[in-house]
């Protein structure tokens, strides 16, 4: 996967507003957030909650449902498309990469960028610390545990935890 100059001029324009615009404005501010986000080709639901130290990486490439949340200090490498579903939670210092390398090829001496988007399903909750994979879907209403490593698939209403996660039991029981 090689990034158009557009893009890399996208990001280029979005790290200046987000140092001087977004990242400084005041906490409570999500409206505001959600404007300059918008501008930038987020689709972003009402309500949603992004948060003044919450990265991201290309927001053309984020989707925040409505009631949504990405707190301080999430990173949001959104390579491929990125999508948070109706009041899902993503909580501080994750990390939703949607992209890798591939370890296995050598394109002229580097290891190929490969993308894969990351969903995560409606009143989901990422607890503090989690890395989310490339090609990962967290269905509706799973919860992962804080400092989880998640590289496969969580099913809907799972509670999952560690480094792989393993499952807990269903959410509610």
């Amino acid at each position: 996967m090689i990034l158009s100059a557009r893009n890399k001029a996208g990001r280029a324009l979005w790290a200046v507003l987000y140092a001087l615009l977004y990242r400084p404005s005041p906490r409570p501010l999500h409206g505001w957030r959600r404007f300059l986000l918008r501008c930038f080709g987020a689709t972003i639901g009402p309500g949603a909650h992004p948060y003044p130290r919450a990265r991201i990486w290309a927001p053309w490439q984020l989707t925040m449902g409505p009631g949504s949340a990405l707190a301080d200090d999430v990173y949001c490498y959104c390579v491929a498309r990125i999508t948070l579903g109706a009041f899902a939670t993503v909580s501080q210092y994750s990390f939703l990469c949607s992209a890798g390398h591939d370890t296995g090829r050598l394109d002229g001496g580097h290891m190929p960028l490969v993308a894969a988007p990351i969903t995560i399903g409606a009143r989901a909750w990422v607890a503090a610390d989690v890395f989310v994979g490339p090609g990962v879907t967290i269905g509706d209403e799973a919860v992962v545990g804080a400092r989880s490593t998640v590289t496969r698939d969580v099913g809907a209403g799972e509670i999952v935890a560690g480094s792989p996660p393993r499952f807990i039991r269903m959410r509610g029981l």
